[in-house]
């Protein structure tokens, strides 16, 4: 909806028009309002002096001191084309007052937190002096506070619709490979043909926010601990000598009680007696449930990382919260068709049939925060491969493979791999390693249990070549924190998402499929349609359950969306 751009923008500012002391500015200041023509929709306009509409054309192609943020830049097409299509009249004010669609705007704005956003974005502490310029407060209000109103209001309309719809901040900047383009729509056409008239304003905005259920569950979940950050006294438990295990006596469990019991990991109805000294029994349960929204092992055993986690200010999550709503709002138009989605925080895929019931999901392994991020993007999986080759990437080869060839002239026999040439033709000659070190020559390793990609391969043809698969190193999925991978998404059940990929596919049941996985012969199957993919990274998520799960920043998404936001209007590109 937003069409970012990066033109510089002209700041003029509408004080020195009406401060000038020429005879012009001076008629504006006095002139009222005049509510004589009708727009072709049927509702009256107000209609503007020479003067008024000198000033708003002004104010258009320069900006507006008067805004919260001035620079509107990447707003004006939209700003002129709205006003253009009223004769360069006013929207919001009629006979001098804001019409209510003004007014349910505004109101609106001012709880624009409930939403997850800033009313402070949309001018909210500003309102009520506005308002106050105009009828009632001000018996004949000047034309030049209807012309700033009315102009302040589209750009902050504009502003609030498109952060509901598309978020603040372009994807794109943060190496999201989200595309927003086709979620864009004509603003000017939106205000004038959905809100200036609409009898529930709220209603209709209440469209261009994502239609998700995970989406409506982060918004609530953020009210409620907006409430649990206020109740909060804040106390921070002290650093341990040694890990709190149950049985253990603890001078703090006031404190863990009060905490447990605040977001909700501790039943209301647990009888834990205030003079309690001992960590154990409903207590210990507690803290497993933590630990479990939190993304460590639910062991029950209150160590460092424990400890921090209890110690992270509710305010905190909070916030973690609203990051969350802003990359809600940039997932892309596949997200809606059947997609099978990972979260990269998580470490989990789940995938979603046509109504957004889950059909399959289970833990997954992500790129190493260490160079090798996972990539967020979106593609379609179009094939299944059974018992899969795997082409060694350049890089892997030359940092991994040639210092032991070197070694060990057998090495690559010995651990299941060939030299290939373009056409995948086996290459038998033995001194190869500046072939190889050139890119000339390949490597690959052949299919089997001990195939780096497993015995299953799902592709989703993409520039970053990342893609699903099987592992022979199963044992890392017992570990609560997954990113040990190059890029690519290490599956825990390939078997199950085998099943669920080729549910369409006429023939390939469970059985068939384990026997392809565990036949000799490399077989690839095209999907009889593709399915959306799409790699996301939400730190906070609200399950069906209505359990609020919050994860590690591991790859500094958050910091740094949390960065582009403070800026402000324009946000970064």
């Amino acid at each position: 909806m937003n069409t970012r751009t990066h033109r510089p923008a002209v700041l003029a500012m509408i004080a020195v028009g009406l401060l000038a002391g020429c005879s012009q500015t001076r008629s504006i200041a006095r002139s009222t309002l005049r509510e004589t023509a009708t727009n072709p929709g049927g509702a009256s306009r107000a209609l503007l002096s020479a003067n008024g509409q000198a000033l708003l054309r002004m104010a258009i192609g320069g900006g507006n001191s008067d805004l919260r943020w001035p620079d509107f830049s990447d707003y004006t097409r939209h700003v002129k084309k709205f006003y253009e299509s009223n004769g360069n009249s006013l929207w919001w004010v009629k006979d001098g007052e804001p019409t209510p669609q003004a007014r349910q705007l505004i109101a609106l704005i001012l709880h624009a937190d409930q939403k997850g956003l800033s009313p402070d974005d949309y001018d909210g502490p500003r309102w009520s002096g506005r308002l106050a310029g105009l009828k009632p407060a001000t018996r004949q209000p000047a034309e030049a506070n209807a012309v700033r109103f009315d102009l302040e209001l589209t750009v902050c309309a504009m502003r609030y619709i498109s952060g509901l719809h598309i978020g603040r901040v372009n994807p794109k900047h943060l190496d999201f490979a989200f595309d927003e383009e086709s979620k864009k729509y004509d603003l000017a056409d939106f205000l004038k043909d959905r809100v200036v008239r609409a009898a529930d304003v709220a209603a209709v905005l209440a469209q261009v926010e994502p239609p998700y259920p995970g989406y409506r569950r982060a918004m609530q979940a953020l009210q409620t601990y907006r409430e649990l950050a206020k109740k909060d006294d804040g106390e921070l438990l002290p650093p341990l000598t040694k890990a709190l295990v149950p049985g253990d006596a603890y001078p703090e469990i006031p404190r863990l009680t009060r905490l447990l019991r605040l977001v909700g990991d501790l039943p209301a109805a647990a009888d834990v007696p205030a003079d309690e000294t001992i960590y154990d029994a409903a207590l210990v349960d507690a803290v497993k449930k933590f630990q479990g929204r939190h993304g460590r092992d639910p062991n029950g055993r209150i160590g460092a990382q424990t400890l921090a986690d209890l110690n992270v200010p509710l305010g905190r999550r909070v916030q973690q919260l609203e990051l969350a709503l802003e990359r809600w709002r940039w997932m892309p138009e596949a997200y809606r068709r059947a997609p099978i989605i990972v979260n990269i925080p998580e470490f989990r895929l789940r995938a979603y049939d046509k109504d957004f019931n889950v059909g399959v999901t289970m833990n997954v392994v992500v790129g190493n925060s260490f160079g090798h991020d996972t990539p967020v993007f979106v593609d379609a999986m179009a094939q299944v491969v059974f018992r899969p080759y795997w082409v060694v990437p350049l890089s892997i080869v030359r940092s991994d493979l040639i210092p032991h060839i070197l070694k060990d002239s057998n090495y690559l026999t010995k651990k299941g791999f060939e030299i290939v040439d373009s056409r995948q033709n086996v290459v038998v000659a033995r001194d190869l390693v500046s072939e190889l070190q050139a890119g000339k020559l390949f490597i690959r390793q052949i299919p089997g249990p001990k195939n780096s990609l497993g015995l299953a391969l799902f592709l989703f043809p993409n520039t970053y070549s990342v893609y699903m698969h099987d592992t022979p190193a199963p044992e890392f999925f017992a570990k609560s924190r997954r990113d040990f991978s190059h890029g690519c998404i290490r599956l825990e059940k390939p078997a199950d998402l085998a099943a669920w990929v080729l549910r369409d596919n006429p023939g390939w049941n469970p059985q068939r499929i384990h026997e392809a996985m565990n036949g000799s012969a490399t077989r690839r199957i095209n999907l009889t349609h593709t399915i959306p993919v799409v790699i996301v990274y939400l730190t906070v998520v609200v399950l069906e359950d209505g359990l609020v799960h919050f994860f590690d920043d591991i790859y500094g998404h958050d910091v740094a969306l949390q960065q582009a936001l403070a800026k402000g209007y324009p946000y970064p590109e």
